[in-house]
């Protein structure tokens, strides 16, 4: 059966997660970066928008997430927040954005708050984090926290892989979740992460998670909308499940359009534009 979009979406606020966690209903978040990706997740009903550092490798061809500045993420949420008018808008705090002090990450979640237009922000790390979070909600400013698979820890990590797999890091993931949750944190991404672990902190948690590579008990599931419609390059996590493949669409129309150009059917006549009728073409090449 299709799902089928309520005819008036409500705008979705932070307190909306909890009340869907505790009526059991699964909600779902994408990535997006600019004002058409937006408007169309937007309109599809999609719950929350995350405008993800991960435009490091879907949008700018960055290796990984740690290029990417906030002048970059400011821009997007920008955008982003222009294409959108129900779903939670989430901005992720970019690497260096959040690491020099809590002055500083403070002033640099509320840029992204008051002249971007998020609703909420998110940072990647545990326990070292509890304090930060403690902060920024102190100040006003709701947090996504991020643990699991942390992209921007990609060379501390040494590369992109499930975490939380022996019985002692799954305990000390568990209790990094419950930390981040004490110190205000309203949802919590758990990314790369054993099924049987994430089962374990959504069911032990209040604030919802979110899963991503985690299992199907995860309160709200996320991809990055360029994994998910086939925009993507290079080999996807087996976590992705395509569901169109706009790059072959795009491949094609591109073809046909210089196919046309070529031969000379582009543009046709009604694709021109002519004199007006009372203008002799004679009168101009003489």
């Amino acid at each position: 059966m299709a799902y089928l979009k309520p005819d008036k979406p409500e705008k979705i606020y932070v307190p909306a997660l909890r009340a869907a966690k505790e009526r059991g209903e699964k909600l779902v978040c994408l990535t997006a970066y600019d004002y058409p990706s937006a408007r169309i997740v937007d309109e599809a009903g999609v719950e929350i928008i995350l405008v993800g550092d991960s435009m490091g490798n879907v949008i700018h061809g960055y290796g990984n997430t740690i290029p990417v500045t906030m002048d970059e993420i400011l821009s997007a949420v920008k955008a982003v927040k222009r294409g959108a008018s129900n779903a939670l808008i989430v901005a992720d705090m970019p690497y260096g954005s959040y690491h020099t002090g809590e002055n500083t990450t403070v002033r640099n979640a509320l840029t992204l708050m008051k002249d971007g237009g998020a609703e909420a922000i998110k940072l990647e790390g545990g326990r070292n984090r509890v304090q930060l979070v403690k902060r920024l909600v102190d100040e006003e400013i709701p947090v996504v926290a991020h643990i699991g698979l942390t992209p921007q820890s990609v060379h501390k990590l040494g590369g992109y892989s499930v975490q939380g797999k022996t019985a002692e890091a799954a305990k000390r993931l568990i209790e990094d979740a419950k930390l981040l949750e004490e110190a205000g944190a309203f949802a919590i991404v758990l990314e790369l992460v054993p099924r049987e672990i994430a089962a374990i902190v959504t069911k032990e948690l209040a604030i919802s998670t979110i899963g991503i590579g985690a299992g199907t008990e995860c309160d709200i599931q996320v991809l990055v909308l360029h994994d998910l419609i086939g925009l993507s390059f290079g080999r996807l996590p087996r976590f992705v499940r395509q569901y169109a493949n706009i790059r072959e669409v795009m491949n094609e129309a591109v073809s046909k359009w210089i196919e046309d150009v070529k031969d000379g059917s582009y543009p046709n006549e009604k694709e021109s534009y002519g004199l007006p009728k009372d203008v002799d073409i004679n009168e101009i090449e003489s």
